[in-house]
């Protein structure tokens, strides 16, 4: 079985995905959160770095888990309870984690937003949606009724999708703005989208999006956020001749 330095991954994500060029919520670390003893031989791939991905990542004999959300959001202090039984498997098990938030939305190749837009059949999208100084999403021209989009979303998502239907029947000017982005349906309204796309988002949108002229599509945080880590790992695999599996522990939200 091959065996690859964990360091060697680690600098191809960085430089694959500029995470040092990139700012992102506060308490967020983008890069590598959590070292094993320097030797990677399986991939795992997650949306979350949870309990419940990292039990199942051992369960596939992986000793690096790529994911979304990282285990850094908020102070993890004390090291107690559940962070102390979490970071004991991490050890115990050799697994390492490394996380790319922001960085892995925006890529323009295997991110998020325009793996989205492309399973949507969005073409000749350009950047969209300025978050923490960057765009990070992206938006098409193109002339689709809400209808067709509704049914490409369900598809691509594989599930249920919510329809805020302020908007036109007929798409022509659309954004995709992948997790949580629902709060800011003005910001994707300024940037002059008549049709939004996003994970999830407030009750109190129902009747924004109404007043702003705005359809909001809410495809789920975790539902629309699977693409990219997918890709990623994929990319390594093929770099580095290494087996992966994503680990899917959708929250339904």
């Amino acid at each position: 079985m091959p065996r690859v330095a964990l360091l060697d991954i680690v600098r191809a994500c960085d430089r694959w995905l500029g995470v040092r060029q990139f700012a992102d919520w506060d308490g967020a670390w983008n890069g590598l959160q959590v070292e094993n003893r320097g030797r990677v031989t399986r991939l795992a791939a997650a949306v979350d770095a949870s309990l419940a991905t990292v039990r199942q990542a051992i369960a596939a004999r992986a000793d690096l888990l790529l994911v979304h959300h990282g285990l850094f959001w908020t102070p993890r202090l004390p090291w107690t309870g559940p962070h102390y039984r979490l970071l004991r498997l991490l050890l115990e098990h050799d697994l390492a984690v490394y996380s790319a938030h922001l960085p892995l939305d925006a890529h323009p190749r295997w991110g998020n937003n325009a793996l989205l837009a492309a399973a949507l059949g969005l073409r000749r999208r350009t950047p969209f949606f300025v978050c923490k100084g960057r765009p990070i999403g992206y938006r098409a021209t193109t002339r689709l009724p809400r209808a067709v989009l509704l049914d490409r979303l369900r598809r691509a998502v594989g599930g249920e999708v919510k329809l805020l239907a302020g908007g036109p029947t007929v798409c022509r000017k659309i954004g995709v703005v992948t997790g949580g982005a629902g709060a800011e349906l003005k910001v994707a309204a300024e940037e002059g989208v008549d049709t939004f796309i996003t994970g999830e988002g407030p009750h109190w949108t129902f009747g924004q999006a109404h007043e702003l002229g705005l359809n909001v599509f809410y495809g789920g945080h975790y539902a629309t956020e699977t693409f990219g880590v997918k890709a990623l790992a994929s990319r390594l695999a093929r770099r580095f001749r290494l087996p992966w599996e994503f680990i899917d522990v959708p929250s339904g939200l």
